[in-house]
Formats: C-alpha cells, sequence, structure tokens
C-alpha cells in the first residue's frame, strides 16, 4: 500500500513539532519573551519554501544526483505536502493557545464564565426564536427556501443544540476537557487532509478527481483544477497579508505611535533554533535512522526530505493564526516585523550558502 510509505514522515512531522513547542514554551517563559515568540519557535514554513525549493533543486540537477527516477519531483512534493498537513493541523489546533501565552483561569473566572455560559444559552434560546417569527423578512441573509422549511431547520438546530448540551453537562470534568481539546483538531486544514486522503487512496475517487477527462476524471477539470488554484494562492496572500501589515507599522513609526516592537533577543534565539539546532538535530536523527536501522525505506529521496522538513523559517500563516486569535494590532505589526527580517535573514543564509 502506497500510503505506509508516508507513516515515518506523520510521525516525524509530530515529533518535531512536539517538540519544537515544548522548547518555544519553555525559553519563552525563561527568557520573558513576547508569546508570539512560542508560536514562532514551534512552526517553521512547510509549504511555500520547500515546494520552491524542490523546483530549483529540479532545475539545477540536484534531485537527479539523489534519484534518478522521472517521479522525483512529484515524490519529494508529495512528502513536503503531507508534512505541512501535519503542520498546520498543529498551527491551527495548538497556536491560538500557544499565541495567548497558556493562560489558565482562576477559579472565580472560571464561575464568571459558567454565568456568562448560561446567559449565553437565553440568549441563543432568544435568537433561535426570533429567527422562527423572523424567518419571513427580507434581508441580505434571507433563506431562498420556503418559510416553512427554514423554521423547521431552526427549530432542529435548537433541540440538537439542547440534547447535545444536556449530554455535555453530565460529563465529567476531565472528559470534558479531554473532548474539548481533540475538538481543536476539527479544523479545516485536517479536514482537508483527511478529504485528499480519502481522495488519493481510494482508486476510484483518485480516477475521478486526479486522471484526465477522457480517462474517467470527470471532476478534475472544473473542481480539482479549481481548488488547486485557491490552494496556490494561500501562500502568496500570506505574502500581501504581512506587507499590510508592515506598511501599516511604517505608517505608525512616521507619526510616532505604537508599532509594534521586535525584540533582539528573541530573533536571536528564533534564528539560531530555527537555522542552526534543527538542521543539526534533523540531519543527525534522519542519518542515524536511515544507515543503523531499518526504519526508513531505502528511499534516498525521503530521508533528504526528512532532514529538510524541520529546516527553515517561521511559517507566514502566523499572520493567519493572529487574525483567527483575535490578537491587538501592535502583535500583528510585530508579526510582521518578525517575518520579514526572519525572511530576509534565510534569503541571505541561501545566497551565502549557494
Amino acid at each position: 500500500m502506497q500510503g505506509i510509505r508516508y507513516v515515518p514522515i506523520i510521525i516525524w512531522a509530530v515529533f518535531y513539532n512536539v517538540a519544537s513547542m515544548l522548547l518555544g514554551f519553555a525559553l519563552t517563559r525563561l527568557f520573558h519573551m513576547p508569546d508570539w515568540t512560542t508560536p514562532a519557535i514551534a512552526f517553521n514554513n512547510t509549504t511555500s519554501l520547500p515546494l520552491l525549493l524542490v523546483q530549483s533543486l529540479a532545475a539545477t540537477g540536484v534531485l537527479d544526483s539523489i534519484d534518478s527516477s522521472g517521479d522525483v519531483v512529484a515524490r519529494a512534493n508529495s512528502y513536503f505536502l503531507v508534512n505541512a498537513m501535519i503542520g498546520n493541523s498543529l498551527t491551527f489546533a495548538m497556536g491560538p493557545k500557544l499565541l495567548n501565552g497558556q493562560e489558565e483561569d482562576a477559579p472565580d473566572e472560571k464561575d464568571d464564565e459558567e454565568d456568562d455560559d448560561e446567559e449565553a444559552d437565553e440568549d441563543r434560546n432568544g435568537h433561535v426564536e426570533a429567527q422562527e417569527d423572523g424567518a419571513v423578512e427580507e434581508n441580505e441573509q434571507t433563506s431562498l427556501l420556503p418559510n416553512s422549511l427554514v423554521r423547521g431547520g431552526t427549530r432542529a438546530v435548537h433541540r440538537g443544540y439542547k440534547q447535545s448540551k444536556h449530554y455535555w453537562d453530565r460529563l465529567p470534568p476531565r472528559a470534558r476537557a479531554i473532548l474539548d481539546f481533540l475538538y481543536q483538531f476539527a479544523n479545516p486544514p485536517l479536514i482537508g487532509a483527511a478529504i485528499g486522503v480519502l481522495l488519493g487512496l481510494v482508486p476510484a475517487l483518485h480516477r475521478l478527481f486526479f486522471n484526465d477527462q477522457q480517462n474517467g476524471g470527470y471532476f478534475n477539470a472544473w473542481l480539482t483544477s479549481a481548488v488547486k488554484n485557491v490552494g496556490d494562492l494561500f501562500a502568496a496572500l500570506q505574502v500581501i497579508i504581512v506587507g499590510v501589515k508592515l506598511s501599516q507599522a511604517m505608517l505608525r513609526m512616521k507619526k510616532g505611535e505604537e508599532s509594534g516592537k521586535v525584540p533582539w533577543v528573541p530573533m536571536i534565539i528564533i534564528t539560531f533554533i530555527r537555522f542552526v539546532v534543527w538542521p543539526a538535530i534533523s540531519i543527525g536523527v534522519i542519518y542515524l535512522l536511515a544507515t543503523k536501522t531499518n526504519v526508513l525505506s531505502k528511499d534516498p529521496l525521503l530521508w533528504f526530505t526528512m532532514m529538510l522538513m524541520p529546516v527553515g523559517p517561521p511559517a507566514m500563516k502566523l499572520t493567519a493564526l493572529a487574525d483567527v486569535s483575535g490578537g491587538s494590532d501592535d502583535q500583528k505589526m510585530s508579526i510582521a516585523k518578525f517575518l520579514t527580517v526572519s525572511i530576509v535573514t534565510s534569503s541571505l543564509l541561501l545566497l551565502i550558502q549557494g
């Protein structure tokens, strides 16, 4: 089964991401650095830079010296994309907590939250009733379905919510904490990855979505290509967002206003970890696994890509993470400044090595 060859990548990706999170959390507390340095240490760029690197290495012939098969570029991309799937899932599952400093609520705050939950339930009940009563009102959110279906759907959602909350309240606190933790992983990257695995490993679905139309790929031209184009825009959009935040920071600096600070200590520590510590660890560990054990398959390209997976600057999606987590403008501008300096640093390092 072809999916077996990706198991070492999944295990390696989980290991180095979790190790980076623990290291980042410890260093942030030890040196009293801003909270955003924790995800900056924990999550590296796993998508745009590795894929661009594969194209560059293929153009220079380096990949041919590692593996001369015709599908070397496609295989290298698939290895990096599996690693990116794990990294993105962990980023949006654990990233908000890391970005907010893992703050724990005090007992009185928890009591306040319980009261707020009860008030929220009452508000929800009133909101559902208002939805039922106002289903006939015309506005930009008016459903095109018949009013009877809208009212029935609203009542069904309300009943489902009340029933699930009844079962949720009966669970012990530990079980609720575990389920809440697991729910964090039900994020779009992981759901998309699960759909991709299903489409890739089921022959009939793979044929429908990826073959030419003449060979049964009826979804390829209009659906698969459209989704691929949207995915290709993600990295470019993150660069634009960073540029916008950086422009805002520069304008604030000219006006003498707060524009986010980037201390030198976090910059040096993060750069050292991403470009010195993890390369040394990954090269050593993968080399030992490849030469001294039978854990990895006899695939030099797999070894090479796994050595590169933990390496590189922090992820550009930290800006999206700050937006999702509701970070302040100063925090977002600090992240934008840091990412700009980090990208420039990584480019200079690549030029020096080249």
